[in-house]
């Protein structure tokens, strides 16, 4: 089945030439290219982040690429697992400012075709985290209720509150990619979602929420593979539906309404970042390293104490 695609007239904006002068790691844009070469001087961040206003090109990004990453999967599952104790750290600061009156959280979007890996992420990411401070959700196909209000109803009721971590598996962007390429909604409609969620994205920062939004960008082949894997495996037939080979049928559309939401919902105040999934390692890492850039920024401190700690221990060790 031919994969390329070009964006519809009025669409897209520009075309696939200019497209694929955008910057991001291209194909085979792992260590030895120039990202690599500068990846001393940059964050993870800057290398994945979709640039502001620009065509965004997917088929010249190559999903297996480790922009930055460990040398192999050894280094990188070790480099993941030391991540943790300081991402502990940094999401308890976090949790503990809040109690002082901080109203800074943070939201990780996760977005991707079928075995891209978001159930993973969170189970092997989101797992070095401490659970009683995260705020997790899966977005389903939106209920008889759901339907009867506005798109961005059920996903403002989901949000973190200050000083949690927030997850969702799916969101909003649901909204322009399956409403788009499954024409649920008429385009019209889907067209002025993109400002939508800009705005809802812009109030959501003037709020205190730090929005990282991760497209787990996962190749055609891989994906084949993976659902081969969950058909050759009894134990995971249950992850298994017989649609996701429908929805494969229409991978270009997929890919279209992908590039579209990057190109229009990448902001200052909430960028997307493309990360390589065929990797899982990878991806996990990546994604680790996603949330200590931005938890670092945030740099939470534990609160001073707001009563006078030497007389408290003196009445403490008083007591008979």
């Amino acid at each position: 089945m031919a994969k390329g695609k070009k964006h519809a007239k009025g669409e897209g904006g520009k075309g696939d030439k200019a497209a694929k002068g955008s910057a991001g790691p291209g194909k085979g844009g792992g260590r030895k290219g120039k990202a690599a070469a500068d990846a001393p001087a940059l964050r993870l961040s800057d290398l994945l982040r979709v640039p502001e206003g620009e065509p965004y090109d997917l088929a010249a990004r190559d999903a297996a690429a480790t922009p930055a990453g460990p040398a192999d999967k050894a280094a990188g599952l070790a480099a993941t697992a030391r991540m943790g104790e300081h991402l502990t750290d940094l999401q308890e600061r976090l949790y503990a400012a809040s109690t002082k009156g901080d109203p800074r959280r943070v939201l990780l979007v996760l977005q991707g075709m079928d075995t891209s890996g978001k159930g993973g992420t969170i189970k092997h990411v989101v797992g070095l985290f401490n659970p009683s401070g995260c705020r997790i959700r899966a977005f389903k196909a939106p209920t008889p209720e759901e339907r009867a209000h506005p798109f961005l109803w059920r996903i403002r009721k989901a949000l973190p509150e200050a000083g949690e971590m927030g997850i969702f598996d799916r969101s909003h962007y649901e909204d322009v990619l399956i409403a788009r390429v499954r024409e649920l909604v008429p385009r019209a409609q889907v067209t002025r979602r993109y400002a939508q969620i800009n705005r809802f994205e812009q109030s959501l920062a003037d709020d205190g929420v730090t929005v990282v939004k991760c497209f787990l960008h996962l190749s055609y082949e891989e994906q084949r593979r993976r659902l081969a894997a969950r058909l050759d495996t009894p134990e995971k037939h249950w992850k298994f539906n017989p649609a996701d080979i429908e929805e494969r049928a229409v991978w270009p559309a997929y890919q279209e309404a992908y590039e579209l939401a990057l190109e229009r919902c990448s902001t200052a105040a909430a960028p997307w970042f493309v990360v390589p999934a065929d990797r899982k390692w990878y991806r996990n890492w990546a994604i680790s390293t996603l949330l200590r850039e931005h938890l670092e920024a945030l740099d939470p401190q534990y609160p001073k104490a707001d009563f006078d700690v030497a007389e408290c221990k003196a009445r403490l060790l008083s007591e008979g």
